[in-house]
């Protein structure tokens, strides 16, 4: 049911704001700089380049989230997931990029009944936890990516790169 005389659907409600997150994240990725990759700003902190490759996986988490009833990180007899290695920024971004496209279109192709069916994290089989589809999306998906992409912003400040505006102006830009 749409807005005009009725209740939204989940993925109505939330598909304007993953665009929106979608948009403060690539502009926040774009900033980062391939010769500050291997940068930190202490010894256990992630990489500038890992953590921007992290906030380019994000994305890609959704369609297994939509379309699998469980996902196993580090199956029983397999290898765990190991990230990418970190290549360059423009690498990043494409990945990035295919991982909105998909997400999207999952998430527009899904009814609430689906997004509020129980979905599984595991690792080495054993469940870590189980929750509603739109409550994995919202807390794991979206709001791990907002914190990650805080995270780079302090990066990208500590380097002296302009941050990008987000929910209001940053000291370097106003609000587009």
């Amino acid at each position: 049911m749409s807005a005009i005389g009725g209740t939204l659907t989940i993925p109505e409600a939330m598909l304007p704001e993953f665009d929106r997150e979608m948009e403060l994240t690539r502009r926040t990725l774009e900033r980062v700089p391939d010769d500050k990759l291997d940068w930190k700003p202490h010894e256990k902190s992630m990489t500038m380049g890992r953590l921007a490759q992290h906030l380019s996986e994000i994305p890609g988490w959704v369609e297994p989230t939509i379309n699998l009833e469980s996902l196993d990180i580090a199956p029983p007899g397999g290898p765990p997931y190991q990230p990418p290695p970190v290549t360059s920024v423009r690498d990043m971004l494409e990945a990035f990029d295919k991982g909105v496209t998909a997400a999207r279109q999952a998430i527009a192709g899904a009814s609430d009944d689906h997004l509020l069916k129980p979905w599984s994290m595991l690792m080495g089989g054993e469940v870590k936890w189980t929750l509603p589809r739109a409550t994995i999306l919202r807390t794991y998906i979206l709001n791990h990516l907002i914190h990650h992409r805080a995270q780079l912003g302090v990066y990208l400040r500590l380097s002296d790169i302009a941050v990008p505006a987000t929910y209001g102006p940053s000291a370097d830009e106003a609000m587009s």
